[in-house]
């Protein structure tokens, strides 16, 4: 398919629509995901201003020589991970505005509420704080790691970028190919890339773990000060530490910790979530 036809395919897509109670509170924004049957068919980013396309179940990755395996796993996810910064950048806002409020709607108590909750606390300050997002190279890096560059099955086939257990029967995950203790292991099951980049980053914002991290993000936005802050990440800590930095330097990721959604692509007179 030729790109001019995919893209036009897919921008329309592509779902903006508002509500007058969201659109006196805040801009978000809705993407619709897209499911591949070819990694041939993701457009590579060749500008700053990302088209907010989600791809999900991008299976034949692992197939590609190096250099193209790098360019398309980074065209799909770098995307999702603008979404799901966007979506929680804006929620942060929203709530920003609900704080200088006197009187709030049965709607607004319910979205704060909602967010004490996915955050793990009640303390105004402190969900601000945990709302704050960090480097896109940060992500990328951690991404590339835990999926080996696309190619784990739960990565094709559950969206799942970061290895996140399922501890939950009732919801959506699938089985390992591996036992611990010989008990079977579940891995979280997610409908695109963006959910799993959102959970990943709500879960480094309320686990008591990343706490010095999350402190350090606020006074910086230098990734190779941050992940100083991240080797309770993984059972090999100082060495998971060490692969992050030699990751982001090889690739030379920080470049696109610049690369923000596409502003055409935002409805600014407001949207649902």
């Amino acid at each position: 398919m030729k790109a001019s036809l995919f893209i036009g395919t897919i921008f329309q897509l592509l779902v903006f629509s508002c509500s007058k109670s969201d659109a006196e509170n805040s801009v978000s924004l809705e993407v619709k995901h897209i499911e591949l049957q070819s990694p041939d068919d993701i457009i590579s980013l060749n500008d700053s201003l990302v088209p907010p396309i989600l791809y999900s179940h991008i299976k034949g990755i692992d197939t590609l020589a190096l250099a193209e395996k790098k360019d398309k796993f980074i065209s799909a996810v770098l995307p999702a991970i603008l979404v799901a910064k966007y979506r929680i950048e804006q929620n942060r806002n929203r709530v920003k505005k609900l704080l200088r409020e006197e009187n709030w709607s049965e709607q607004d108590s319910i979205f704060y509420n909602r967010l004490c909750s996915e955050y793990g606390t009640d303390n105004q300050t402190v969900l601000l704080n945990r709302m704050v997002v960090h480097p896109n190279s940060i992500i990328l890096a951690q991404a590339i790691i835990e999926s080996g560059w696309g190619s784990s099955r739960v990565f094709q086939e559950a969206n799942n970028m970061f290895g996140v257990w399922s501890y939950k029967p009732d919801e959506p995950r699938i089985a390992a190919k591996f036992q611990r203790d010989g008990e079977t292991i579940y891995l979280r099951k997610y409908d695109d890339f963006a959910d799993s980049i959102e959970d990943y980053l709500k879960t480094v914002a309320r686990v008591n773990a990343y706490r010095e991290f999350r402190a350090a993000r606020l006074i910086t936005s230098d990734p190779f000060k941050l992940i100083t802050h991240l080797s309770h990440y993984s059972e090999r800590r100082e060495e998971y530490v060490v692969e992050l930095s030699a990751m982001i330097r090889f690739n030379e990721l920080t470049r696109f910790d610049r690369y923000i959604i596409d502003p055409s692509y935002i409805n600014l007179s407001g949207s649902t979530q």
